[in-house]
């Protein structure tokens, strides 16, 4: 490879739930961490929210630092205006806005629920558990899926 040779575009990809305040803050730090030489990843949700402090706590108690991140919804500015993929990551979000989006981008459905099983929890010991179960789940998809973008064609609905 030349000295001179270009650089292969990173893909955009945009990591979508509810509120952008759970599993696609989650998703967007490991996909920028584990692969940032190959994709440009963002989160967004329809809604705005502030991003859940349980989900700040755990990720930093496991090692992850997310309290830099910030919540956004479709129309903040700091969203690519280009995104190759969209990847929903809650079923009822993706069925409720998939052919409203404000982007022609292929889309990705990959379901983590809402908070699933975490009204279970009686105490912050177990909260803690939900959400580093939840946490670790996301990080190995995202490490398994985005290991090979040739992959994610397989993967658009």
């Amino acid at each position: 490879m030349s000295v001179f040779s270009k650089k292969p575009a990173k893909l955009k990809v945009m990591f979508v739930d509810e509120m952008n305040d759970l599993q696609s803050q989650v998703a967007e730090y490991f996909l920028n961490e584990m692969y940032g030489d190959m994709y440009e990843a963002s989160s967004a949700g329809p809604k705005w929210d502030c991003i859940d402090c349980e989900l700040i706590s755990s990720m930093y108690q496991l090692g992850y630092d997310i309290r830099a991140c910030s919540a956004k919804d479709f129309k903040a500015k700091k969203l690519p205006k280009k995104i190759d993929y969209i990847v929903f990551l809650e079923k009822a979000t993706y069925d409720r806005i998939k052919d409203i989006i404000p982007w022609e981008s292929k889309q990705i459905l990959k379901d983590f629920g809402r908070k699933t099983g975490f009204e279970a929890a009686t105490d912050d010991l177990e909260l803690y558990h939900c959400y580093s179960a939840m946490i670790e789940e996301v990080r190995k998809w995202v490490e398994e899926t985005f290991r090979d973008p040739a992959n994610l064609e397989s993967l658009v609905v």
